[in-house]
């Protein structure tokens, strides 16, 4: 099976380009889409809270899995990484259209991935000593550890685009297909509309 994966954080403009850019690369290589996968949601969430989680589980050996950018498989990479080990280790093979990779169980692939599973686990190491230096920091200088009480990134989110979710409320949008586009869960939506929204942009 021959899977494309689409991701924007919002709006639908790039979503349309990246279709257009993977047509164009399969048509290239004569290569077939049995499947589109597409999701609005930050390159931030874990995969597992996105459909690209399930979409890599369920993918099995002789599979393609393309991509236009490695980065639209997360923001982190670290995580890239491991979803490249992943499919690798599972035969499957991953294209980038505009990076020009094409990770597959061949040597070379094997190399390149190395390097950067090496690249991502320094980065990762990096952000780690970052994290808990800037802690030390703030401790020695006497300020809260962690963030403000009832504020949460989900929630900043939501609230960064409350413009946006309000006119889709007021055309009819359904909550389920609001919360799911945004990526956020039922319960964390259902507290951002009792705080941050008033009585007509809840209609």
């Amino acid at each position: 099976m021959i899977i494309a994966y689409l991701r924007v954080s919002t709006g639908r403009q790039h979503l349309e380009n990246q279709e257009r850019e993977i047509k164009h690369y399969a048509k290239s290589k004569n290569l077939i889409i049995d499947r589109w996968v597409t999701e609005i949601v930050s390159g931030k969430t874990e995969r597992k809270n996105r459909l690209l989680g399930s979409t890599v589980r369920k993918l099995k050996k002789g599979d393609i899995l393309i991509v236009t950018e490695l980065s639209r498989l997360s923001r982190s990479l670290h995580e890239i990484m491991e979803i490249m080990k992943l499919c690798i280790d599972s035969s499957v093979t991953v294209h980038s259209t505009k990076d020009g990779y094409v990770f597959d169980d061949s040597i070379n692939s094997k190399v390149l991935s190395f390097a950067f599973g090496l690249a991502a686990e320094i980065e990762h190491k990096l952000n780690s000593q970052r994290t808990r230096e800037a802690m030390a920091l703030r401790k020695a200088q006497g300020k809260h550890m962690g963030r403000k009480k009832g504020s949460s990134p989900k929630m900043e989110y939501l609230k960064a685009h409350k413009l946006e979710i309000s006119e889709k409320l007021k055309a009819g949008v359904s909550i389920k297909h609001i919360y799911q586009e945004y990526g956020i869960a039922h319960e964390t939506f259902r507290q951002f509309r009792k705080k941050y929204l008033s009585d007509t942009d809840k209609a």
